[in-house]
C-alpha cells in the first residue's frame, strides 16, 4: 500500500566532512589513506577506494610523507602524536562534535573528577574518547552498572550516539553513587533527531527496514528503537540484499530509514526494491534532506549575508555538547526528552 521514507535521513555532516577531506587530499595529488573506515557503508568505500584512497588499520601502513585521514569518530592523543612523529600528514576528520567531546574529557580530568563513561567497549569513538581519560570507568548496558564504585566527585559524560532515554537513566542512578555529579550531556543531535523520526514512522507501519553498516552502533539502535516500539525490522546494508518477497509476506506498510553513514540515494533504492518484490510502483517518501554545508559554523566557503549571520547565531544556541537554545520543532516525540544543558560551563548537582 506504501513505502514511507523517514525524515531526516542520509549522511550527517561529520561523516560527510571526513569524506569530502579526504577526496580534497586525493584530488591535490597526495597518497592519501584512512585511519579506519571512515563511513560504515559498502557503495562510499567502494568510491574511495576508485578514486584512490586507501583504507588501513594501523599507521604502519603508511609510507613516511604520506597523508592520513582521522575519521568521524577520532583516535587517542597518542595516535595523533605517532602519526606526527612518523612524517605524515594528519589530515583531521574528526567530527567537531566528537572534539568538544574531547576537550571536556580533559577539563573533567584536570578538575580531578572520578569519570563515568557510558558507551560501547572497542568502538571507535570510545577508544578514542578513553585516551583523554584512561582512568574512566567505562559501563554500557544496565545490569552492569551496580559495579560502579561509590566516589565523592563523578562526572557523566557519553559517547554521542548512545540512546538518550539510556544516558538519562544512568544520570538518575549515578545521583545515589556519589556526594557531587557532574553531568555532560554529550548525546549527538542528530541521532536523536534520527532516533526521533525512525520512531515516527514505525508507528505507522507494519515493517520497518533499516539500512545501514553491520557494525554501525547508530544503526543498531535505529533497529532496536523500533522492535521496542513493537515493530518488526529488517536491518540490511543495501538493497541487493532484498531478494525474499516473503519478507514482505501480509505486510501493507513498509517504513526506510537509514544511519549516519546511509546516503538517502540508498534509501530510494531500497523503497524502489521493495515496491518491486511487491510487485507495486507505489511509495511516497517523508525524507527531507538538506543541502551538506559543512559543519556547524561553516558557510561552505561563501560569505553569509546579513539575513544569515542572523540565522547562523540563532542556530548556534543548540549546537555543540555544551549548547543552549531550543530544539528543533517536533524534536521529543515519543522519546524521553534530553536533559536541558546549560549555556557555558556544566553546572554541578549536589545530593
Amino acid at each position: 500500500e506504501s513505502i514511507v521514507i523517514a525524515r531526516r535521513t542520509g549522511v550527517c555532516y561529520g561523516v560527510r566532512e571526513a569524506i569530502d577531506k579526504a577526496k580534497v587530499a586525493r584530488a591535490q595529488g597526495k597518497a592519501t589513506h584512512t585511519l579506519g573506515h571512515v563511513v560504515h557503508n559498502e557503495g562510499l568505500i567502494a568510491e574511495l577506494h576508485q578514486r584512490g584512497i586507501e583504507n588501513v588499520e594501523s599507521l604502519d601502513d603508511v609510507e613516511e610523507g604520506a597523508a592520513v585521514v582521522i575519521r568521524a569518530h577520532g583516535v587517542t592523543p597518542g595516535v595523533l602524536e605517532r602519526a606526527v612523529n612518523r612524517g605524515l600528514e594528519v589530515i583531521d576528520g574528526t567530527c567537531t562534535w566528537v572534539v568538544q567531546e574531547h576537550r571536556e574529557l580533559a577539563r573533567l580530568v584536570d578538575e580531578g573528577y572520578d569519570i563515568v563513561l557510558l558507551g560501547t567497549p572497542r568502538h571507535p569513538e570510545v577508544v578514542g574518547l578513553l585516551g583523554f581519560a584512561p582512568n574512566a570507568i567505562l559501563v554500557d548496558e544496565e545490569e552492569d552498572w551496580v559495579k560502579i564504585p561509590r566516589r565523592k566527585r563523578m562526572a557523566l559524560i557519553t559517547q554521542s550516539t548512545q540512546p538518550p532515554w539510556k544516558f538519562e537513566r544512568l544520570a538518575a542512578f549515578l545521583v545515589s553513587r556519589c556526594h557531587e555529579l557532574k553531568v555532560l550531556n554529550t548525546v549527538c543531535p542528530v541521532t536523536i533527531r534520527r532516533q526521533e523520526d525512525t520512531l515516527a514512522a514505525a508507528r505507522d507501519v507494519d515493517l520497518m527496514v533499516v539500512v545501514g553498516g553491520s557494525k554501525s552502533a547508530n544503526t543498531k539502535e535505529l533497529t532496536r528503537i523500533c522492535e521496542i516500539n513493537g515493530t518488526r525490522a529488517l536491518q540490511i546494508e543495501s538493497a541487493r540484499e532484498l531478494t525474499d518477497p516473503a519478507k514482505f509476506g501480509g505486510v501493507r506498510r513498509v517504513g526506510v530509514t537509514g544511519g549516519t553513514s546511509t546516503p538517502i540515494e540508498d534509501l530510494e533504492r531500497v523503497a524502489r526494491r521493495i515496491a518491486e518484490l511487491a510487485g507495486t510502483d507505489e511509495g511516497r517518501t517523508n525524507a527531507a534532506p538538506t543541502p551538506y554545508r559543512g559543519p556547524p559554523g561553516s558557510w561552505g566557503g561563501r560569505r553569509p549575508a546579513s539575513g544569515d549571520r542572523r540565522r547562523r547565531c540563532r542556530r548556534r544556541r543548540c549546537r555543540g555538547p555544551l549548547g543552549s537554545g531550543p530544539r528543533p520543532a517536533g524534536a521529543g516525540a515519543g522519546l524521553p526528552r534530553a536533559r536541558r544543558r546549560p549555556s557555558r560551563s556544566p553546572g554541578t548537582t549536589g545530593t
